[in-house]
């Protein structure tokens, strides 16, 4: 018997070129399968085979899953506690077992076991396969369309399957059967029938390989698409950046007389290319991206990561573009949130943003229309700056004596603590009911109000994990409170 199941795996291995290792799996699996088939129940089975003897063994066996599992599958799950009682080292996870019998080899119906080892041999042949190819990094993929199926065409490439998805397509774009198309590795998707690659011919990427294919001085390392933004079959925007200062990156993946653009616009169906030049100045950078159109000025927000692009009224339409698409793909080649405004609109917002920080210099500071004014015009925005910023600075100022300054910087501090106990006497009222639950303290009730858990019902909602997350307690402890938190949800209700 032993010797049967090694001549087995050798002839099999040796006939489909696969590893033995992978024959052996699939006839563990085999017989697993054939093992459950003698109980009612829906249980789990592994089979263990000796790879040198061909021996073999069957158990069967419990996933150890953690306490506050809703549902226990009686048949398949142990809770750790009660895993822990049969072997105490035991983690979740983990699997207790319980040897059986084993199922006599000459008796298993021999088609199925055949059909399960000759599909896990397949399964293996196309992991090969694709394993072959990434190696190869090959993230450019052409083909010809073997077939349509809901829209989506199906590519032979060599000897795998790809699939080019129908919203993965450039609009408008008609792909019949026999076409060559190309297009680039989005994923690999991992499904029953083994894995596919899914392709894709809208995404930035497919630009930057379609450049790095056309431009052999990307390849070469002298130049470097920095980043991409694409409105598909429509309009593009590539960043290029130079590592030699003796050539010119627009000019180069433009080509002599635009024949290396033009070679990628024809690909991606008459898409028109904007070759900008990349800058390591956020601010510079975003003034290229919006060519052709002239910008009057950029106000940079470092904390919202956004930028307030003015330009006047005739170069408005523009910089927006048709449907706001150039300012969009500005937007995305930059990583920058532009917000596109005239003089006019650019004057007002000033103003409204002064106006609101006077007016809470004057409410919080106590101090005329007069001083805050001054505070505006010298660049201060909040409290936190004038209580914290160097007295150097502030001493600075010609309308301010060191009185005064010092007088300021006191008010601001004196605002700002006022402020916090206030807040932190809002976040004690907010714990009340929490400090009421049995097992809570007063420092992890706080920690909970300040993230929105602010009663015994709130708490009752979370999940362990999330309890973790917010207070970094144990997991046990967790689990405790949240089940005193749920204790009126399963109080026993009066019967009518």
């Amino acid at each position: 018997m032993s010797r049967d199941i090694l001549l087995m795996v050798d002839a099999l291995a040796r006939e489909k070129n696969v590893e033995r290792e992978i024959v052996f799996t699939a006839l563990e699996m085999a017989l697993a399968s054939a093992t459950k088939k003698r109980f009612k129940e829906d249980i789990d089975v592994r089979v263990a085979i000796d790879r040198e003897s061909g021996d073999y063994s069957a158990f069967r066996r419990w996933v150890v899953v953690p306490e506050e599992t809703e549902e226990v599958v009686l048949d398949q799950q142990y809770l750790l506690s009660e895993a822990k009682e049969a072997q105490p080292d035991i983690e979740i996870g983990g699997f207790i077992e319980e040897p059986l019998a084993p199922v006599d080899f000459g008796r298993i119906g021999a088609q199925a076991a055949k059909q399960v080892i000759l599909q896990k041999i397949r399964d293996a042949e196309r992991e090969q396969i694709l394993n072959d190819f990434l190696a190869r990094k090959e993230h450019l993929v052409s083909g010809a369309i073997k077939r349509l199926e809901r829209g989506n065409a199906i590519i032979e490439t060599g000897r795998l399957e790809a699939v080019l998805p129908r919203d993965q397509m450039i609009p408008k774009e008609n792909l019949r059967v026999g076409d060559r198309v190309r297009a680039c590795l989005l994923r690999i998707d991992r499904g029953v029938r083994g894995p596919q690659l899914i392709l894709s011919r809208v995404s930035p990427e497919f630009l930057m390989r379609l450049f790095q294919l056309e431009v052999p001085e990307i390849e070469e390392g002298l130049l470097e698409i920095r980043s991409a933004a694409r409105d598909p079959g429509v309009r593009a925007k590539i960043a290029v950046k130079s590592n030699d200062q003796r050539i010119d990156p627009i000019g180069t993946c433009v080509g002599m007389r635009g024949s290396r653009v033009q070679a990628v616009t024809g690909e991606l169906a008459g898409e028109r290319v904007d070759i900008i030049l990349w800058s390591a100045d956020p601010a510079q950078f975003v003034i290229n991206a919006l060519a052709p159109a002239d910008v009057s000025s950029i106000v940079v927000d470092e904390e919202k990561h956004t930028m307030d692009i003015v330009v006047d009224g005739e170069n408005l339409p523009q910089a927006i573009g048709r449907g706001g698409q150039n300012v969009r793909l500005a937007s995305e080649l930059t990583g920058w949130q532009l917000n596109i405004m005239t003089l006019d609109e650019s004057q007002r917002k000033k103003e409204q943003e002064t106006a609101s920080v006077r007016t809470l210099f004057m409410e919080r500071l106590d101090v005329d229309q007069e001083v805050a004014d001054i505070l505006v015009d010298e660049g201060f925005s909040t409290l936190e700056e004038i209580a914290y910023v160097p007295i150097t600075e502030m001493l600075e100022i010609e309308a301010f004596d060191e009185d005064t300054v010092n007088e300021l910087r006191n008010r601001a501090r004196n605002s700002l603590l006022t402020e916090a106990i206030a807040s932190e006497e809002q976040v004690g009222h907010d714990v009340e009911d929490l400090l009421t639950l049995e097992g809570m303290d007063n420092p992890t009730a706080r920690l909970l109000a300040r993230s929105g858990v602010k009663t015994k019902e709130d708490l009752a909602d979370l999940a362990v994990d999330d309890l973790v997350e917010i207070t970094q307690m144990d997991a046990e402890r967790a689990k405790q409170l949240i089940m005193l938190a749920r204790a009126p949800w399963f109080a026993e209700q009066p019967t009518t």
